[in-house]
């Protein structure tokens, strides 16, 4: 029987999952950083694969914390912080250039 939510919150720094149970109590956290890039005075940038993988790492580990399996899933629910652009190539898969954030 399936008994876990999961929050994924991708923000600028970081990503954080969380695993919520029926009750909506926290059951278990993830979190990995994000390298971030100052090409130029005021700007930001990240690595679309290091925002990927950093979403997954976050997620695998709230779920190793739980003791949880895919199927223990309810449902899904993801946060971005919102203001971030990321090209990908649709023959590759790979991004094109770093996001802009």
């Amino acid at each position: 029987m399936s008994k876990y939510f999961l929050a994924i919150d991708q923000g600028t720094t970081g990503a954080t999952a969380i695993l919520f149970d029926r009750s909506f109590t926290p059951a278990a956290r993830g979190y990995c950083e994000i390298k971030q890039f100052y090409p130029k005075t005021g700007w930001v940038e990240h690595d679309p694969t290091d925002i990927y993988n950093a979403v997954c790492g976050a997620v695998a580990e709230a779920m190793t914390a739980a003791g949880a399996a895919p199927a223990d899933i309810l449902a899904i629910g993801i946060d971005h912080e919102g203001e971030s652009v990321a090209l990908w190539d649709s023959e590759t898969g790979k991004p094109v250039y770093p996001a802009i954030v």
